[in-house]
């Protein structure tokens, strides 16, 4: 899941042009990431220019292991 910081969040729209599933939309003075069209790649995260945006880490609840992207697939 991305998260957004909505304190350092200009609005700026940079997120919404780079998402290749169009799962970012700019609502008036808000950024909405729908979840289930997002396959978290990252980048949004890589495009914003303030750090606004930030990928939570996945815990595997079968082996405590922590994944940074859940395309990535470890073992």
């Amino acid at each position: 899941m991305i998260n957004i910081d909505r304190y350092k969040c200009g609005y700026c729209g940079a997120c919404v042009s780079v998402c290749p599933t169009d799962a970012i939309e700019l609502v008036g003075t808000w950024i909405r990431i729908d979840e289930g069209n997002c396959n978290t790649c990252k980048a949004c995260v890589n495009i914003c220019p303030v750090g606004a945006l930030e990928l939570e880490p996945k815990i595997d609840s079968e082996n405590g292991a922590v994944h940074n992207n859940s395309n990535v697939k470890i073992g």
